[in-house]
């Protein structure tokens, strides 16, 4: 995976009606286990990764490179944006995009944050590389997924059997400015 280029990084935090969007800390470290040792979280991401590996191997500041948000509501993290490029991908459709990802720890789903987050991400990413197409993948099993994906206006591109289950690739448009 590539980071996006000519990006700076980080940006500005992006503040939402009820959320902010920024560069991990430290304070996140304890979230971010929570978050990648969650059986809930990772039903449709092939499973978590056990909590004393995680310990371990997690000494700093987690997940910090470009294109990646801390989704944080009232001082505490609840989940993860995830913006990346991947020049080589299985999937060619796919290759030399950007690729939206996302988590949220189980006690925030359902409240509409990870709406208000992708949608945020992706109007910074619009201003950032004006003209970028996003992809999106996930198990077509993940109805809640595949619900986000149409309301932040991805469209199907192909359906293709990954980890033993159908897996959905969208992509949403570049916006083009009016003219």
């Amino acid at each position: 995976m590539e980071d996006l280029g000519s990006v700076a990084w980080p940006p500005e935090p992006i503040r939402t009606e009820r959320l902010v969007l920024r560069e991990p800390t430290l304070r996140d470290r304890a979230a971010f286990v929570e978050l990648l040792a969650s059986p809930q979280v990772h039903t449709y991401l092939g499973g978590p990764r056990p909590r004393d590996e995680l310990e371990r191997e997690m000494s700093g500041v987690p997940e910090r490179w470009p294109g990646s948000f801390v989704v944080d509501l009232d001082g505490a993290m609840i989940g993860q944006i995830l913006l990346r490029r991947t020049e080589q991908d299985r999937r060619p459709a796919a290759a030399g995009k950007a690729d939206l990802g996302y988590m949220f720890l189980p006690r925030a789903w359902g409240s509409g944050y990870a709406a208000e987050a992708c949608a945020a991400a992706l109007g910074w990413l619009t201003d950032a590389l004006p003209g970028e197409p996003v992809v999106l993948t996930t198990q077509t099993a993940n109805v809640r997924s595949m619900r986000l994906a149409a309301k932040l206006g991805f469209v199907e591109v192909e359906r293709f059997e990954a980890w033993g289950a159908e897996q959905w690739l969208g992509m949403r448009s570049p916006v083009t400015p009016a003219a």
